[in-house]
């Protein structure tokens, strides 16, 4: 029995989730276990750094599961790829450690929100970026975006079915870029919380347009509660980045795309 790590992507719009749930609704892992089972020819279970939700993307998730199969590392990819629908492709195969864990030696994760700010939304862009008409103050986001840094207890960002044991996490960098009319939002933290991304990118949003002082946000922040914070914002414009591991598991970072 060999364990391998993948490194997978996958267009959100076209599927209800990652996690796997009846046969008959489309995610992301139901394909990939499929598509695996048909090369190894035996049942195949995955397990996830991340799970995202419908309309969620991913450039760089890693993924982890045992065969017997004595494939060579192509057929990990090529072939898998060639029973894979269209929306979701293997960028990488490698057999790691027996003990290695996509999920749990995961000891950060990276999360990027593009962001469309114009009067009118570009179809081009639908189901690819969030969409805000207001024209908003970036300093007052780059300002609201700082509180976040630490470990804060980030429940006036949790969504209710969230069931994380905890609501603390630390948020290592929150970093932020333009060009035109697009808004990169880059998080990067130890963990995430259901939806915390979307509630954090519709406050910011708030802030941005001046329907949320800085001042409110943190204290938002300090609230714990989502019960005053704004909506969640839409997921068109989310991807899952990837996870960092230890450099013993010898993962290897896949570039991202230079279009995102």
């Amino acid at each position: 029995m060999t364990r391998y790590a993948l490194t997978v992507s996958y267009d959100g719009s076209q599927f209800y989730g990652w996690q796997k749930q009846s046969a008959t609704i489309p995610t992301v892992q139901t394909a990939l276990e499929n598509a695996l089972a048909a090369i190894a020819h035996h049942p195949i279970n995955i397990t996830a750094a991340g799970r995202t939700d419908t309309g969620v993307h991913a450039t760089a998730q890693v993924v982890h599961f045992d065969s017997e199969a004595n494939r060579p590392i192509s057929a990990w990819v090529r072939g898998v790829n060639a029973h894979l629908p269209d929306g979701v492709a293997v960028l990488h195969a490698q057999a790691v450690a027996p003990h290695f864990h996509a999920r749990f030696d995961a000891f950060a994760r990276r999360y990027r929100y593009l962001l469309q700010t114009a009067p009118v939304r570009s179809p081009l862009l639908y189901g690819r970026a969030g969409w805000t008409h207001y024209d908003l103050d970036m300093a007052k986001i780059q300002a609201a975006a700082q509180i976040l840094l630490g470990e804060h207890d980030f429940s006036s960002f949790r969504a209710a079915e969230c069931q994380a044991k905890s609501p603390i996490k630390t948020m290592y960098a929150v970093q932020m870029s333009q060009l035109g009319d697009l808004i990169k939002l880059d998080f990067h933290a130890n963990a995430f919380l259901h939806h915390m991304i979307r509630n954090i990118v519709g406050a910011l949003v708030y802030v941005g347009c001046g329907r949320l002082s800085v001042e409110a946000f943190g204290e938002l922040l300090a609230m714990r509660s989502r019960l005053h914070a704004p909506p969640t914002f839409m997921p068109d414009g989310l991807y899952f980045l990837g996870a960092d591991y230890p450099e013993e598991f010898g993962i290897i970072q896949t570039r991202q795309p230079e279009w995102l």
